[in-house]
C-alpha cells in the first residue's frame, strides 16, 4: 500500500532525526570511549616471572662466607635464579588516580627456603590513570627493602618520578624518563627499535642505568660492609677494609605501543663491592633476567584484550553508526523530497448511468401524463 503524503513526511522526519544522531554517537563515542579505555584498570593484577639467560654469567656472593669461616668470600657461578613480581591496585585509588604495589623478590632456586632468598622489596607508587606518570604530590610512594634474615623490612618515603610498571596508551618512538627502585631515581629509557614478538608488534626501549653508590641511596647494612682484607680477598691481611655497594643495570622492555602493555623485559645485572666505583672487587650479583615464556605469553593476551576493546570503540562501532547513519539520513532526505506538497482530500465522483434497452422503455411508460391539483376540494 502506498505512503500518503503526510505519512511520508513523518517517516522522512524520523530518519533524518536518527542518521543525524547516529552520526554525531559516531563522531563522539571515540572521544569518550578513548578517555575511558586509556586509564588503567582499577582491577589490575599482574604476575610476571623472570629467569637467569643459560648462556650468560649467574654469579652470586655467598654471604654466608663473609661472615664465617676463613678465606676469602665465595662466589658462586652458575647460579640458577628467579625473579617474580606480583602487582596490584592498592588505596588510594579513584577515577583519576591509583596507587599500585609490587612485591618482587630475587630467589636462588639451588637453595631450600629462606636460605635461597637474595632480595625482598615492596614498591608503592600512586600514579595518574592517563599518563602512568607518577602523580605531584611529596611523597608519593615508598619502597620496603628487606634488611635482615628475618625478612623485616622498612619502608622509606620515595618520590617516584618516571614510569615503571606500564607505558602510555599510544607509546611513541621517544625517550621516556623510567624509575629504577634501588638508586631511586628515573634515567632516559630510550627507543630503540620495532619488532615483533610472536606477531605482534612491539617497540623496543632500553635503559642503561649509570653505576651507582647504594650507600648514599639508602642506609642499608648491606650497602656498606667492613671485613679484614684477606676476607675480601684483597691486600692488606688482617687489616679491616670498608667497601660500598655498587648497582648498574642495562633494563629492555618491549611495549605493545596501542596499549602500553609490557610485553618482554631484560635486565643485565651487575651489584659488587668496592672501594671505587670503576674498581669492583667482590661480585654480589652478576645475571641477565628475562621474562619466561607464561609471562611473554599472558602479557600478549591482556595487550590483545585491551587492543580489542580500543579497536572496538576506536574504529568498528564509529564505522558502523557513521554508515547506518549516513544510510538513514541520506534516505530520510530522498523520501522527504520526492513525497511532494499534500494536496486536498480526494472526492468520490459517481458518474450518471445510461439508460438502455427495456430500462429506458419502463421508465418512459411510467412517466405521469397528467398533473392532478390535490388543493381542490371536489
Amino acid at each position: 500500500m502506498a505512503l500518503g503524503a503526510g505519512t511520508k513526511r513523518t517517516v522522512a522526519c524520523v530518519l533524518v532525526g536518527l542518521g543525524t544522531l547516529l552520526i554525531v554517537a559516531a563522531l563522539m563515542i571515540p572521544t569518550y570511549a578513548m578517555s575511558q579505555l586509556a586509564k588503567t584498570p582499577l582491577d589490575l593484577e599482574i604476575t610476571t616471572v623472570a629467569t637467569n639467560r643459560q648462556d650468560a654469567p649467574s654469579e652470586v656472593l655467598d654471604s654466608k662466607s663473609l661472615l664465617s669461616g676463613s678465606g676469602p668470600a665465595k662466589v658462586d657461578a652458575k647460579v640458577p635464579l628467579v625473579s617474580q613480581r606480583f602487582l596490584t591496585i592498592e588505596d588510594p585509588s579513584d577515577k583519576t588516580e591509583m596507587t599500585i604495589q609490587a612485591g618482587q623478590t630475587l630467589r636462588r632456586i639451588d637453595k631450600q627456603g629462606d636460605t635461597g632468598l637474595l632480595t625482598a622489596t615492596v614498591d608503592r607508587v600512586t600514579i595518574d590513570r592517563h599518563s602512568g606518570m607518577p602523580v605531584d604530590s611529596d611523597p608519593n610512594g615508598s619502597v620496603a627493602v628487606t634488611v635482615n634474615t628475618k625478612g623485616e623490612s622498612v619502608a622509606d618515603p620515595v618520590q617516584h618520578t618516571g614510569l615503571q610498571y606500564r607505558f602510555p596508551i599510544g607509546t611513541e618512538k621517544k625517550t621516556y624518563p623510567y624509575f629504577d627502585i634501588n638508586v631511586r631515581k628515573s634515567s632516559d629509557m630510550q627507543f630503540v627499535d620495532e619488532s615483533e614478538i610472536n606477531d605482534l608488534k612491539v617497540y623496543h626501549f632500553q635503559q642503561k642505568v649509570p653505576t651507582t653508590d647504594l650507600a648514599k641511596v639508602s642506609n642499608s647494612p648491606t650497602n656498606k660492609l667492613t671485613f679484614p682484607a684477606d676476607k675480601w680477598g684483597v691486600e692488606g691481611g688482617k687489616s679491616d677494609v670498608t667497601m660500598d655497594r655498587f648497582y648498574t643495570n642495562t633494563r629492555d622492555v618491549w611495549v605493545e605501543p596501542q596499549t602500553g602493555t609490557i610485553i618482554k623485559g631484560s635486565e643485565l645485572l651487575h651489584i659488587y663491592y668496592a672501594r671505587a666505583a670503576d674498581k669492583p672487587e667482590v661480585t654480589a650479583l652478576q645475571t641477565t633476567l628475562v621474562f619466561d615464556d607464561n609471562t611473554v605469553n599472558s602479557q600478549i593476551s591482556v595487550a590483545k584484550q585491551n587492543m580489542d576493546k580500543l579497536s572496538l570503540y576506536g574504529r568498528i562501532l564509529p564505522i558502523v553508526l557513521g554508515v547506518v547513519g549516513a544510510i538513514a539520513l541520506i534516505v530520510g532526505l530522498v523520501l522527504g523530497l520526492l513525497g511532494g506538497t499534500p494536496g486536498k482530500p480526494g472526492r468520490l465522483v459517481q458518474r450518471p448511468k445510461k439508460p438502455s434497452g427495456r430500462q429506458g422503455a419502463d421508465v418512459a411508460d411510467d412517466a405521469p401524463t397528467q398533473q392532478i391539483d390535490i388543493t381542490k376540494r371536489p
